[in-house]
């Protein structure tokens, strides 16, 4: 069936983000943008105030038969293509991402910063237990503590304190409705855009060392074999005895000693005890890539970069966090006895693999003397990922399993998370960032103060948390996509240094007409055209995902120069 389109009734947008350029023979300036993928003219005598290379939003205000390009205004400039100030605003509008808090809003935040607490009594008081928190070096939110104490000798209490934000933003305050606006901070190179007023995220909600704090705890009873003999849940207040960075904790498991030494080696053996019983129970290892960090100078410039991999300190703090979610929607959605409770709750879901995908990787890793069990998928996985460990296809491999497992998002339709092989788990551990969490940390509340009240307070409709999920996945996602888009500009500034030079890359991928390099030394993706390979003139062979040379043999490429 063949169709034609006639008439274009309505525009999803008329708004563009676009680099301005001037032609002295143009009674036009003209923006190139890269949505409609067709020039913008707007008239010369409209564009005094504007500059060759300007970043600017431009509004379409008309499209004549006559002419092959739409005819617009400028809305707002953003400054010179290319520098770091015009390239997050310019993303920022591109994706609708507030930047500023109102004045109104930074009063409120003022209010409750000012505004003492009241309820302190009706908290567990926890801050004579030695507690401390695990966090990057340039961290400033510091959503979770973790507290520690040995209670006899083969049994301790750990407690994971999570700052409670819901206390302090009430639902349908001004503050509420701008976080649920924004629903997640953005983390630009050198940059954060909060959900939060700063002196909420970075002072009053942030669990800072020698400062009294209100957090929502999840408290358990382990022993050395790592059995959680018992669970609490509930509102406490905290006293973070120390601010710990990633690698001063890595430091202390490495050589044995330093600050609340047994406490934290104690956490680290449990976290392997938590990672063995995960990956037993069928969840998925896939290793975290190297993250890139760049260093910028005082202008913004990326002078440095630094490659970071999770080690032994990210993984402690992650498991427990793991575990928390997990304990968390658990508590909430079953019964004592086991069964379901039936309540309503946010969850983090993530459905099963793409299954058309599967059969594609299996159909490209069996040439190279690999299996996939569809039958028992998740264990198969597992073992393919331990099996090309160190080997040039890992990459590609790796690439391949990650675009044909789903996306994760916001539910009150709890479906389980394939990836973790939970049946039930939430967000809970980052309300300070994620607007999921606020809400999870207020279903949980409610629950334990109506317990024994016969519903006497009522929750919103299931149709009320399910917008709100569903909100919240959508600004997650849009998020993740300007992170990675403004990480692509600082990226390019950086490698246009080296212009010339070799570097070694892994083919992550190919379509009919390129490949898809990952430049190992800078953790960056890129493209080359088959036309633009001067050796041979190639085409994709999509059945077993190689490329054929017209003068060579067929050959899989997995490292290139």
């Amino acid at each position: 069936m063949e169709g034609e389109v006639l008439e274009i009734i309505k525009r999803k947008t008329n708004q563009f983000v676009g680099i301005l350029k001037f032609n002295s023979q143009s009674e036009y300036g003209i923006i190139h943008n890269n949505i409609i993928h067709v020039n913008i003219l707007v008239p010369i005598q409209k564009l005094k105030k504007c500059h060759h290379n300007d970043k600017v939003l431009v509004q379409i205000i008309s499209w004549p038969k006559k002419l092959k390009n739409p005819l617009g205004k400028i809305i707002k400039v953003f400054g010179p293509y290319g520098e770091y100030q015009t390239e997050i605003l310019s993303i920022l509008e591109e994706y609708g991402i507030s930047y500023q808090f109102s004045n109104k809003l930074e009063n409120e935040a003022q209010k409750i910063f000012s505004k003492p607490i009241l309820d302190i009594g009706f908290r567990k008081d926890m801050r004579n237990i030695n507690t401390f928190t695990i966090d990057p070096l340039n961290a400033k939110d510091f959503d979770d503590a973790i507290s520690i104490r040995k209670l006899n000798s083969n049994i301790w209490e750990i407690g994971v304190h999570i700052s409670d934000v819901s206390y302090y933003i009430k639902e349908g305050s001004l503050l509420d409705q701008e976080a649920y606006l924004r629903a997640t901070s953005i983390y630009f190179v050198g940059k954060v855009i909060p959900m939060l007023p700063k002196i909420l995220s970075d002072d009053l909600c942030s669990l800072q060392p020698k400062k009294d704090k209100l957090s929502f705890s999840y408290i358990f009873n382990i022993d050395h074999q790592g059995n959680i003999l018992k669970n609490w849940f509930g509102k406490t207040i905290i006293r973070s005895n120390k601010r710990f960075t990633y690698d001063e904790v890595q430091y202390i498991i490495n050589q044995k000693k330093g600050d609340y030494y047994e406490e934290i080696y104690r956490l680290f053996l449990f976290s392997k005890i938590l990672i063995q019983n995960r990956l037993k129970n069928g969840s998925i290892y896939l290793e975290e890539k190297m993250e890139v960090k760049f260093h910028l100078d005082e202008n913004n410039n990326p002078i440095s970069l630094q490659l970071e991999k999770n080690n032994d300190a990210h993984r402690l703090i992650e498991e427990l966090m793991l575990l928390t979610n997990r304990k968390i929607s658990e508590f909430v959605s079953l019964n004592l006895d086991g069964g379901p409770s039936n309540k309503l709750y946010i969850y983090r879901v993530h459905d099963v693999p793409d299954f058309q995908k599967i059969f594609f990787l299996k159909k490209i890793i069996e040439p190279l003397g690999y299996f996939l069990d569809l039958k028992n998928l998740k264990t198969s996985i597992n073992y393919l990922l331990e099996q090309i460990k160190g080997k040039s296809e890992q990459n590609m491999i790796e690439n391949l399993i990650l675009r044909a497992m789903s996306k994760a998002k916001y539910s009150t339709k709890n479906i389980g998370h394939y990836g973790l092989s939970f049946i039930y788990y939430t967000h809970f551990t980052s309300p300070i960032r994620r607007y999921s969490d606020i809400i999870a940390h207020r279903l949980l509340h409610y629950y334990l103060i109506n317990k024994d009240k016969n519903n006497e307070y009522k929750l919103n409709t299931i149709e009320f948390y399910e917008k709100q999920s569903l909100h919240c996945s959508y600004k997650e996602r849009l998020a993740i996509d300007a992170e990675r888009e403004f990480l692509k500009y600082i990226q390019v500034k950086y490698i246009k240094k080296f212009i010339g030079k070799e570097f070694y890359g892994i083919i992550m991928g190919f379509t009919d007409w390129s490949i898809y390099i990952d430049l190992l030394y800078f953790q960056t993706e890129g493209m080359i055209k088959f036309r633009d390979i001067k050796e041979d003139s190639y085409v994709l062979n999509s059945s077993n995902y190689s490329i054929i040379g017209k003068k060579k043999e067929k050959f899989i490429i997995w490292e290139i120069k």
